[in-house]
């Protein structure tokens, strides 16, 4: 069978399974909606959360950055993985406590404020929108080159499926697939993973591979990071293993996003929701830990197909005759995420630093609407061609697509990781979504507008904004603003400025107040926001090391958006009331177990 075929077949019969389920747990209440119910088992709840977690930025984009940026790609690693270990032991299981629905609405109690609940709902809506426009472009990376139709239908694909599971199951519906989701993307994570591991290195162990010595051809004997360390040298890029060489990120902006991406992770409200889907607080550690592993098993492999995807990318494309190439190039070339340019004239692809031209990829085309195509075959473009060697360009978030096809797997296995790619990013889109919705309905209109309204009214509304946030959702993913990992790495910035010192201190300080909550919300929110629009959208020419705050990028600014969130939080706490009793007695309840509850735990 052909790879159209088997991309069918997979994409076909998961798509099936996804709607199966949502048709199966149908929900009818809105604690079916917003918290399945409240009773998943803490190992499925774990598949749940590794599947809602790892986005199409960890299964598409993050080994891709990695593969790209070498050792400083390891900060997205660092920060994502260490910033579940923070939420798991630091805020998931009092959250849990705490018994509320929603981050907003923990922060509505928590402050004693409907304004404080209504600045919570802004954050959680824009964060979301922010992280749900890269899950929106991974799956059109994956329709447009694996079904062959244009990367804005495949978005409008993706939305019409999340559409039906999300607004019939709900939580419920969503948890499920989410379980289903997590086998097939780590199945197609790794199945790729360990055979090119096997061919490379001999090693079927990914993780061991990655640092162990290539098997065969000219680098026979030699071990595998230091092949690549070579191929970087005579190409003229930083050594793929060194650490803050020219051409790298600084060590204070790679500190910075790790630490942006870290707190962020703890403030991401759709991980969050997800502690609150099972019966206790010890079912919720539990599921923090079954996570932790489940998402380890992908982390921990993703340098190792980084680094398998460089070394089988240049050596088979560097310096080789255009017209020589294999069928992968071409079809990824068609799908507009690689293109050649052919600078000397020689036929030849040479690869090097710098970019190819201006941006990303503008193509020619001829009066009809086909593409404009050169005397070779390749594909035109219409960018003003840059200065650099470079006659190569690639879109970072094909490397974990095109890995099998670079390595001459079957095709099977190559549709697999199509399956894999979409239910990454559609499972997370779903948990994202979710938040959107219920943001809306619960803590907006039935907590905020109409109390009244009865829980028909309200399912209906969750429903309602589920599905116009469908549509902003597949808006975003045709219009990104950057590259997957880079749109989710603004989210997590996001996260971090506004919720993460907001939740720390709600859980473990008695004495913030309602307008000290606020304050710090809105500084770090509008900080951390104004700084990466202004280098992103309104100046993006001045976007370089020279001109930012302190040599610190868009994507690692949340982390000075922390800190001026906890300085201006506490500043304010020390000038303002301290918050009521009763939300004191509170707060020490949910950080302090009761005897009771020790003497049940210990039977």
């Amino acid at each position: 069978m052909e790879l159209k075929g088997w991309t069918y077949l997979f994409v076909g019969v998961t798509f099936a399974l996804y709607l199966f389920i949502a048709l199966y747990t149908r929900v009818k209440s809105t604690k079916g909606f917003y918290v399945a119910g409240q009773g998943v088992p803490a190992v499925f709840n774990g598949m749940a959360t590794g599947a809602d977690w790892m986005s199409a930025a960890s299964f598409i984009s993050m080994a891709g950055l990695i593969s790209f940026m070498g050792y400083t790609g390891g900060m997205y690693l660092m920060g994502w993985t260490g910033g579940y270990v923070l939420l798991a032991l630091l805020l998931a299981p009092y959250l849990r406590k705490y018994g509320k629905y929603t981050v907003p609405d923990f922060v509505g109690d928590r402050y004693y404020s409907n304004v404080a609940r209504g600045v919570a709902i802004f954050c959680a809506i824009f964060i979301s929108f922010t992280y749900v426009a890269g899950q929106m472009r991974g799956v059109g990376v994956v329709f447009s080159r694996f079904l062959e139709v244009d990367i804005d239908v495949g978005v409008i694909l993706g939305m019409a499926i999340v559409f039906f599971y999300a607004t019939l199951g709900g939580m419920k519906g969503i948890t499920w697939t989410q379980v289903v989701q997590y086998c097939v993307l780590i199945m197609a994570f790794l199945i790729p993973a360990i055979a090119i591991s096997l061919e490379m290195t001999g090693s079927p162990i990914p993780q061991v591979g990655f640092g162990g010595e290539v098997q065969s051809g000219p680098n026979a004997g030699r071990k595998l990071l230091e092949v690549i360390d070579s191929l970087h040298r005579d190409l003229g890029f930083a050594e793929y293993t060194a650490a803050f060489e020219g051409g790298k990120k600084s060590m204070v902006d790679v500190f910075a996003i790790t630490l942006a991406l870290m707190v962020g992770t703890a403030g991401l409200p759709h991980v969050i929701i997800r502690f609150y889907t099972v019966k206790t607080v010890r079912a919720a550690r539990w599921s923090a830990f079954w996570a932790l592993l489940f998402i380890g098993l992908l982390y921990t492999a993703a340098p190792a197909v980084a680094v398998f995807a460089r070394v089988n990318m240049i050596e088979t494309v560097h310096n080789a005759d255009y017209k020589e190439l294999p069928p992968w190039f071409s079809n990824w070339e068609t799908a507009g995420l690689i293109v050649w340019v052919d600078k000397d004239g020689d036929g030849k692809v040479d690869y090097g630093p710098g970019a190819a031209f201006d941006g990303k990829p503008t193509f020619a085309e001829t009066p009809d609407g086909e593409p404009a195509r050169g005397a070779l075959g390749q594909r035109l473009v219409t960018n003003t061609i840059s200065s650099a060697k470079n006659e190569l360009y690639v879109d970072r978030d094909i490397i974990v697509l095109a890995n099998p096809e670079i390595a001459n797997l079957p095709p099977w296995v190559v549709a697999l990781v199509a399956a894999g790619a979409l239910a990454a990013a559609l499972s997370t889109a779903a948990g994202l979504l979710l938040v959107i919705s219920s943001a809306v309905a619960h803590d907006l209109m039935k907590k905020m507008v109409r109390p009244e309204m009865t829980e028909k009214e309200e399912l209906r509304w969750a429903r309602g904004a589920a599905g116009c946030a469908v549509l902003v959702a597949g808006y975003l993913g045709i219009n990104p603003p950057g590259f997957v990992a880079q749109v989710v790495a603004f989210a997590f910035g996001l996260a971090a400025s506004s919720f993460f010192p907001l939740i720390v201190l709600g859980i473990f300080s008695t004495r913030t107040s309602k307008q000290a909550g606020i304050a710090g919300m809105l500084t770090g929110i509008v900080f951390t926001a104004g700084y990466i629009i202004y280098f992103k959208f309104i100046s993006p020419e001045l976007n370089v090391e020279s001109n930012w705050l302190f040599g610190i990028s868009p994507e690692g600014i949340g982390a000075i958006g922390m800190l001026l969130n906890f300085a201006v939080t506490m500043t304010v706490t020390r000038f303002t009331p301290p918050p009521p009793l009763e939300v004191q007695a509170t707060v020490l309840r949910v950080r302090e177990p009761s005897v009771e509850t020790l003497e049940v735990a210990e039977h």
